[in-house]
């Protein structure tokens, strides 16, 4: 699958808890929810999967975690505020980077509708 197609489903999927939960709920409520559903429809997802960061070529492991990789190329970043904001973009382009995946979905769950809490964020490699 594409990164594009990895997303279209990843997006159905935020659209089904969206609907079951709504708003209001814990970021790792969401997460656990997501991953469950990803894995339902077959896809391979890790969750709080650690990044390092490379320095001079010294593999530093100091804590960075990505919510949840889809088949290796497509980084979810879920959060739960009352908005979006440039630092949110921020950490997901960096978690892009250190990941060498092209394609990341920020999700806020904490939206009436889903789909004004979605962004997508594109490493230009």
């Amino acid at each position: 699958m594409t990164e594009n197609e990895i997303a279209k489903v990843i997006v159905n999927c935020a659209y089904r808890v969206h609907t079951a939960l709504g708003p209001g709920l814990l970021e790792s409520s969401y997460e656990e929810c997501l991953f469950y559903e990803l894995q339902k429809v077959g896809l391979n997802v890790e969750k709080q999967k650690p990044l390092p960061l490379i320095y001079e070529e010294v593999k530093l492991e100091i804590g960075y975690r990505v919510d949840l990789m889809v088949n290796k190329k497509v980084i979810v970043e879920i959060k739960s505020v009352d908005a979006l904001n440039e630092i949110h973009m921020a950490q997901t382009l960096t978690y892009l980077k250190l990941s060498g995946c092209k394609l990341g979905l920020l999700i806020n769950f904490n939206v009436a509708l889903i789909k004004n809490g979605i962004r997508r964020v594109v490493n230009k490699l």
